[in-house]
């Protein structure tokens, strides 16, 4: 187990060789990588939760507590989410491009590549906090200049970054060219992206 919790880190700087072991399929090497798959997701989700959260105490009801409470419970639906339902669709669009794996080594592909966007939540949010507290989470705070820009920037790089590091994971464990991998990871990418210019757009 210890491996896999090594190998969550290593997959910020040497992703091939972490996405490669995932052909490891068998019960004992699933069962070793379930918990740090588990704390990925979860802090993920937490962190694209909050990442879509800046006008949530514009409602005078609510305070930090609720805040926290709220990024706890719904930051693990909506990694959960991710993890099913964005891991079947990865699924289906590799197994359309010639993949035999199977839909857990699809999901647990997607949570390796979700390792940025949970590192986003311990090393950018307490600094975003520390610099503007409540008021990253109300209109016209002072995170509305171009300090708040330069944040929700780089929030904006730790998910490019995710989306980098799952085309390497497909090729990496499918074994496959460039252009077959970036197809796959296109056609995964294209349900959540198209949901967040929807919902921008409403």
């Amino acid at each position: 187990m210890r491996d896999w919790w090594l190998r969550t880190l290593l997959v910020l700087q040497r992703p091939r060789p972490v996405f490669v072991a995932l052909r490891d399929d068998s019960r004992e090497a699933v069962a070793d990588r379930a918990e740090p798959i588990l704390l990925v997701v979860w802090l993920s989700g937490i962190a694209a939760v909050l990442a879509d959260a800046a006008t949530y105490l514009d409602d005078p009801s609510r305070d930090g507590v609720d805040l926290a409470v709220w990024a706890f419970f719904a930051g693990g639906i909506i990694g959960g989410f991710a993890y099913f339902v964005l891991g079947g669709i990865l699924y289906a669009a590799v197994k359309v491009l010639g993949s035999q794996g199977s839909y857990r080594r699809a999901r647990h592909v997607l949570a390796f590549a979700l390792v940025p966007v949970a590192l986003s939540l311990l090393v950018l949010w307490p600094v975003k906090l520390a610099l503007y507290g409540e008021d990253w989470f109300r209109t016209g705070g002072r995170d509305a200049g171009a300090g708040g820009a330069a944040f929700d920037l780089v929030t904006f790089g730790f998910f490019v970054w995710s989306a980098a590091l799952l085309a390497v994971g497909v090729r990496s464990v499918h074994g496959w060219t460039w252009p077959r991998a970036f197809a796959a990871t296109a056609v995964a990418l294209a349900v959540p992206i198209g949901f967040s210019i929807l919902a921008a757009t409403v």
